[in-house]
């Protein structure tokens, strides 16, 4: 059986006036969407804006993240290039039992496969106890999981590498490994990909959609007919057509202004992209103030959910 299972959202950071890490904030955020239905929450991937926080404020949240009601229900990013700092920031997330990590190749340089999976080696060699989900997104890091490769390093490690996300899109269709988590990185392959044997997502957008997203998933499990699938598609292509950080932003900083606050070199919706983005999204009958609404299709993760969820 997979170890990663569901709806999961690759959850935003949120910062103060200074652009400080928002810890509080950011793990109420964080557990909000578990109520609003997602199965789990990735912390500090690229829509976290993982990249461009500070190392020190990571270990911060993560420190405090213990805390949570939901601690069993995270898998914790790196966003770092350095190896060095990677097997740091997962030895101390490994010490608060926090052992699932979404791990993407370093960024900027050119490699091809036999050099990722001496990366991955050499982290595991240094950390055994762990479980790793390669993150595939050639777009941001500008490499691309091959099958092959994904293969090698499971029949390598079959204990540590647990499932890929894949953003890129050339490995959901294609893999078939027992006990491994296949999870596109768009709401848009959801439905196919539980058909063809995935085993969910873990996207960007699940920040808004995720009772949606999560009344697709239970309806294909328990077997019934299909009826939020079509709008949670149409929501993800609306968003798509922006940068979904800056939109996913500007959209929920109609509740709380601390969603304004985003680090350089990213930053919110034009007025005009803004103005189009709303004006999409109401013809779907999607907007702020019906989030709230859609809890009520899954009411059984909705046991104590109030308007915080959409402020964080």
């Amino acid at each position: 059986m997979s170890e990663i299972k569901g709806i999961y959202a690759a959850s935003l950071s949120i910062l103060d006036k200074n652009l400080a890490l928002n810890i509080d904030k950011t793990i109420k955020h964080a557990e909000n969407l578990i109520d609003m239905g997602c199965h789990g929450v990735a912390i500090f991937g690229s829509t976290g804006q993982s990249q461009l926080i500070s190392i020190s404020e990571k270990i911060q949240l993560i420190n405090n993240l213990v805390k949570s009601k939901y601690k069993k229900n995270y898998i914790i990013g790196t966003g770092l290039n350095s190896l060095g700092e990677t097997v740091n920031l997962m030895k101390i997330s490994i010490s608060l039992n926090f052992k699932k990590f979404l791990l993407m190749p370093p960024a900027y340089y050119k490699y091809g496969d036999e050099e990722v999976i001496n990366y991955y080696s050499r982290i595991i060699e240094q950390i055994n106890d762990c479980k790793l989900i390669l993150y595939n997104f050639e777009k941001l890091c500008g490499y691309k999981f091959s099958k092959e490769c994904v293969e090698k390093l499971v029949n390598k490690f079959p204990k540590q590498i647990i499932g890929v996300k894949d953003s890129s899109y050339n490995l959901f269709e294609e893999l078939k490994i027992n006990n491994f988590s296949v999870l596109p990185g768009s709401e848009e392959k959801l439905l196919k990909g539980l058909k063809i044997g995935c085993s969910g997502i873990i996207t960007a957008t699940c920040n808004v959609t995720a009772p949606l997203a999560r009344k697709v998933y239970d309806d294909f499990t328990n077997g019934k007919e299909q009826t939020m699938n079509e709008k949670l598609c149409n929501v993800r292509k609306t968003f798509e057509q922006f940068n979904l950080i800056s939109g996913l932003h500007t959209f929920l900083s109609q509740r709380d202004n601390s969603y304004n606050n985003i680090l350089p070199i990213l930053s919110l919706l034009s007025e005009k992209d803004k103005k189009k983005l709303f004006e999409d999204l109401e013809k779907l009958d999607f907007n702020i103030d019906n989030l709230k609404a859609q809890l009520s299709l899954v009411p059984s993760m909705c046991h104590s959910v109030s308007l915080v969820t959409f402020t964080a």
